[in-house]
């Protein structure tokens, strides 16, 4: 634990009055006159807000229940249990022993209130519009519904916008960003541009940008996908290989023409490639052999991203979204969510929706998880000959169940022959680099990174980080950091700069797309066993950044100012990879080149979720279920984002991953009410940046966390 922490207040006084000056484990040291107590603080909430909360009731159970404090974290919080999680007296929550509960019902608190919550209400957003209009008159031109009479959605456009809810709002982010909103009638902002008769408005003096995102799915390809009609030479001939115990070779010419079955040579759609939904890419320029000749394994681009900054893959909050708001903060590399790579061969839209990229996510790549050689290999070509991508992740971190019990993810690092082959298959399939995200090892006490390091060496794997894997808030304190003073900056890390926050915001020098020597392993410094109840073993990270040797190690864990930056940089890491501190503070990446704490205000802060919006209505659309898709992964974020504490009001910096805030009043009411920890305020948030919430609207978030006391 740091020195200086101060004590929250437990359930008397507020302000000043409160204790300060007592150690507490694991919390944030506040200055004392802002310190206050639970009670307190929700009072002034509702006193200063506008109205108190009309929906509090219905963003929770509708019994009354508030579901935003689950009631086993409640019982784990506020009773004296057991360690099993019952109280001291055996009994549940209301008076009964476990034998008097009913047949077949579950005591909650015999659970622990840890990881996923999985018995989370959620109502999808298409629940929310009872009368939705036919999507063959929201397309443009309007075309004949292919269902006729059998088609169960509205064609009576006049009855849907007198029966529509208002609009959100007079401005459309996609009218006034792409002179053309493809939501049409549909739209929630629709009246910013829609003219008589309902017709959809196309601003003429700008004229029709198309989305500037990549990588999306083809029709023609999802219908052969799901009719497995898509061949993998070069896949099977590596597989082959590996089944006969022989190392992957060069690969064999494989005319274009069979790379799908049956497929004529002259249809580009036919071969399993994917053509952008606004046409060809424009490309200029003399033509070289790479652009004719497919580079052999010893030619394969190389990646160099040593000193840069990397956003970690992140499950939920990760999307292109919040991408973009990191690259806009200095973000040098990123990557997209975890994708599942048999979904991926199946052709689900969900599951390569995930592989998008935005045109500012200049050094970009996407994260594959998969527990056999040949699906991971089958994927890897497929991604090769489909995606613009500038490398691919394995996912050799993700702690969870549904993933270890399947062999993929953590289950790997102890099925080394699996591992191995699926390592060298996707290297030979794959005209990028090839990178694999590690932990520590499965148990605490039995680390095995440092040994497979060596190995992937000479599997083919071109970085390796050591690292966090999923997003995740863990809901127990973590143990104390070793006690070492902030060091100065060292060399590979960027030179500090005075920067403007601005979407063209340019934090480094970008590397041209030919680069010369090749990234290395990412390292989390934690086991699968840990999870988030100890810090990360960064002494551990400077051991398997000798054994990986010559390769560079990417390192992760417990990042959250530029201190904590540097103090990783010094155990010889080739770069840092930032997952929860980005959640925290996207701006964390600022921070960190120009080496100082940034008191950002609440306006500011403000500012960066209506950005989110804007970004989420561009990606998911502004249309009623674009909408609350987007406000669903901002509760998700604020989840995350009110345990940032401001830098006014610590008094001692910088803040720590393991240390959660108390309760405290902020300069204003807008930051105090950002470091609310209730779910009903995450809504009110919403509310202000994306109109009420519909009707019998509930929401809880993903991950259990410490915030819900």
């Amino acid at each position: 634990m740091a020195e200086g922490a101060t004590e929250a207040p437990a359930e008397s006084g507020g302000g000043g009055d409160s204790g300060a000056g007592a150690l507490e484990r694991g919390v944030a040291p506040i200055k004392p006159q802002y310190l206050t107590t639970k009670e307190r603080f929700h009072e002034f909430l509702e006193a200063k807000g506008q109205e108190k909360p009309s929906r509090e009731t219905e963003a929770g159970d509708p019994g009354g229940n508030d579901l935003g404090e689950p009631e086993a974290k409640r019982i784990r919080l506020e009773d004296e249990q057991t360690g099993d999680g019952r109280t001291e007296d055996g009994q549940t929550e209301d008076g009964r022993t476990e034998e008097a509960a009913e047949p077949g019902e579950q005591p909650q608190a015999q659970k622990r209130a840890r990881g996923q919550n999985k018995g989370r209400p959620h109502v999808k957003p298409t629940h929310y519009d009872k009368d939705r209009l036919c999507p063959s008159l929201v397309q443009e031109p309007a075309t004949q519904c292919a269902f006729g009479a059998r088609c169960r959605f509205l064609h009576d456009v006049g009855r849907y916008l007198a029966a529509k809810p208002a609009d959100l709002g007079p401005r459309c982010v996609l009218f006034e960003t792409f002179g053309r909103c493809p939501a049409g009638v549909t739209c929630r902002f629709a009246g910013a541009h829609l003219g008589p008769g309902g017709r959809n408005l196309v601003r003429q003096e700008q004229g029709v940008q198309a989305p500037p995102v990549r990588n999306g799915l083809d029709k023609a390809l999802q219908q052969q996908l799901r009719k497995r009609q898509v061949r993998f030479e070069r896949a099977e001939q590596a597989l082959r290989q590996l089944s006969r115990g022989q190392l992957p070779g060069p690969p064999s010419a494989v005319p274009k023409a069979t790379e799908a079955e049956g497929a004529p040579a002259q249809d580009p759609q036919e071969l399993g490639t994917v053509a952008p939904a606004s046409g060809p890419v424009q490309t200029c320029g003399a033509l070289t052999d790479e652009d004719i000749v497919r580079l052999r394994p010893c030619e394969k681009r190389r990646l160099d991203i040593s000193g840069k900054l990397y956003l970690a893959p992140l499950t939920t909050c990760g999307n292109l979204p919040f991408r973009r708001i990191c690259k806009r903060f200095g973000a040098d590399v990123t990557c997209g969510e975890m994708a599942v790579c048999t979904n991926l061969l199946q052709g689900q839209t969900s599951e390569w929706a995930l592989l998008r990229r935005h045109q500012c996510e200049d050094i970009f790549g996407v994260q594959l998880e998969g527990a056999f050689p040949d699906t991971m290999t089958k994927c890897a070509e497929l991604l090769n000959r489909t995606v613009d991508v500038d490398f691919v992740d394995i996912n050799v971190g993700c702690p969870i169940d549904l993933v270890y019990k399947k062999g993929g993810g953590c289950a790997l690092m102890q099925r080394s022959g699996k591992f191995q082959q699926i390592v060298r298959g996707m290297s030979q399939v794959l005209d990028v680099p090839l990178t694999v995200k590690l932990r520590t090892g499965v148990q605490e006490r039995t680390p095995l990174a440092h040994r497979l390091l060596p190995e992937l060496r000479t599997w083919g794997a071109a970085l390796v980080t050591v690292g966090l894997g999923a997003a995740g808030g863990g809901d127990a304190p973590m143990a104390p950091s070793h006690g070492v003073s902030p060091p100065a900056p060292p060399p590979s890390l960027c030179p500090p700069a005075r920067l403007s926050v601005c979407p063209s915001l340019c934090l480094s020098a970008r590397l041209p797309p030919s680069l010369t020597s090749a990234p290395g392993p990412q390292l989390h410094g934690r086991s699968r066993e840990q999870r988030y109840t100890k810090l990360a073993d960064w002494r551990y990270i400077e051991q398997c950044v000798a054994a990986a040797s010559p390769m560079p190690l990417f390192g992760n864990g417990d990042i959250l100012s530029y201190e904590d930056a540097n103090r990783a940089m010094q155990t010889g890491v080739a770069g840092v990879m930032i997952a929860r501190g980005a959640l925290l503070k996207p701006w964390l990446f600022t921070e960190i080149k120009e080496q100082r704490h940034w008191d950002i205000s609440a306006s500011e802060r403000l500012d960066i979720l209506r950005d989110f919006t804007h970004y989420g209505l561009e990606h998911w659309g502004s249309d009623t279920q674009g909408v609350e898709r987007t406000r669903r992964f901002l509760l998700e974020w604020l989840s995350f984002l009110c345990r940032y504490v401001p830098v006014g009001l610590l008094e001692r910096l910088p803040q720590r991953l393991n240390e959660r805030p108390p309760y405290f009043l902020g300069r204003d009411y807008l930051e105090t009410l950002l470091a609310s920890q209730r779910a009903a305020d995450w809504i009110r948030i919403s509310e202000m940046l994306l109109g009420p919430v519909p009707r019998d609207f509930i929401f809880l978030p993903k991950h259990k966390a410490n915030a819900y006391k």
